[in-house]
């Protein structure tokens, strides 16, 4: 179980009314740092990202991604009476975390600036699409959308291709970690003067953001960067070459570097060619370069090439599958998959935490993901509910769930 020191955010109540991805990636890792996070799920079904295959047993791998560390209920968005009790648990929370469109929570009467002003010390954090301001702020945000808008998708893929999406959803997680960094400011803001802060940002300004050194080249030099592939876009040799038994990365990133790759590779006389004296003379020749490198990669494997390379100091490695990376030595070395106890699904082996602190490693994750509606009896009981009021919404269909934790087996929180 993590230290107590490191739940930096114990006595935080979060009331996460978002759902999918991005917004639970933010309250998962304000979960991680000691977080009360209480999940509030729509009746019947609760969130959509349930729905969403592959299915292990019936459960959701998307859902499992993205819920640890949390607890659920499930509450009729619907109703009058269902909207009027998450107004009474957010004013009774610390931050509300929302991922609707602009203007839906106020249709919903639960206005941030409303509020606020009736709770001054309330962080009120929001993702959208697009912003909540601005021309197309009124349009829903998905996330290939949001990365082929934002350029991201333009710099990714190869001129053969063209432009290809990252393979995770980059753009919510991104957008749920840029919030989670505002919510922690917020909290330490609130700290010093006891005013919360209404904390945004959007799937297309994460990935704006993330336009590194490509958006500067643009800014600084009017340059529009191309899908560069697998290599790099200013360093060459830089990317991936085929070995023996497959490709690799090789990071020549300096002269020193290229000198030594020379040698390495049996062709010191590459070291003198006039073609590739400087790093603009291999970028300008860099698919020739490519091959005669490549031609003598393909005398030993990937993992003996590496060794030499090491061994070297110029950085190389091979090109994991995930069911490789997950194996490897070095990821378990660093406790990077962390398994708990899971309502129905036995022992749950998750991604865990990738922060250490004070040198600890893993033992981020108190609670599985639960079942949708798995707390809703000890949650209004913890906002001043009485067993009374909890029975009457029950049997009035504005909330539901078991009366106890489905996730009996976890450890408490």
């Amino acid at each position: 179980m993590p230290r107590p020191d490191h739940l930096s955010l114990t006595g935080m109540r979060v009331l996460d009314l978002s759902r999918a991805l991005s917004g639970p990636f933010c309250t998962q890792i304000l979960g991680d740092l000691g977080a009360d996070v209480v999940k509030v799920e729509p009746l019947p079904d609760g969130d959509m990202i349930r729905t969403w295959g592959p299915f292990d047993r019936g459960e959701s791998a998307y859902y499992l991604s993205g819920n640890r560390n949390k607890r659920s209920i499930l509450v009729n968005f619907r109703s009058p009476e269902g909207l009027a009790l998450l107004r009474r648990m957010a004013l009774a929370s610390d931050v509300v975390v929302e991922n609707f469109k602009p203007g839906t929570m106020a249709a919903m009467g639960l206005d941030p600036d409303e509020l606020r002003a009736e709770k001054p010390e309330l962080i009120v954090a929001s993702i959208s699409g697009y912003g909540s301001t601005g021309p197309m702020s009124a349009r829903a945000g998905f996330d290939q959308i949001a990365q082929g808008h934002s350029g991201f998708m333009s710099v990714t893929g190869t001129p053969e291709t063209g432009p290809t999406r990252v393979g995770v959803a980059i753009g919510d997680m991104t957008s749920g970690m840029w919030l989670a960094i505002g919510v922690l400011s917020a909290w330490i803001c609130r700290q010093r003067d006891g005013k919360g802060q209404s904390v945004e940002t959007s799937l297309l300004a994460s990935l704006v953001g993330l336009l590194s050194v490509q958006g500067q080249r643009y800014l600084s030099l009017g340059e529009v960067a191309e899908p560069s592939g697998n290599v790099h876009p200013v360093i060459a040799p830089y990317g991936v070459f085929r070995a023996q038994d497959g490709d690799m990365n090789i990071g020549a990133a300096t002269q020193g570097m290229w000198l030594k790759l020379c040698d390495i590779i049996g062709r010191s006389d590459l070291r003198t060619d006039g073609r590739f004296l400087n790093n603009a003379g291999r970028m300008a020749r860099r698919e020739e370069l490519r091959a005669i490198i490549e031609g003598e990669l393909a005398r030993a494997t990937r993992a003996e090439w590496t060794e030499r390379f090491l061994g070297a100091q110029i950085p190389a490695g091979p090109i994991n599958t995930i069911a490789d990376a997950l194996n490897d030595e070095q990821v378990r070395h660093l406790e990077l998959v962390e398994t708990r106890p899971h309502a129905t699904l036995g022992d749950l082996p998750q991604l865990s935490n990738p922060l250490q602190l004070d040198g600890t490693k893993g033992d981020w994750i108190r609670r599985s993901p639960p079942l949708a509606g798995a707390d809703t009896q000890g949650i209004l009981a913890d906002f001043g509910l009485s067993q009374a009021e909890t029975d009457a919404l029950q049997r009035g269909g504005v909330v539901a769930g078991p009366s106890a934790s489905a996730d009996l087996r976890a450890p408490a929180a």
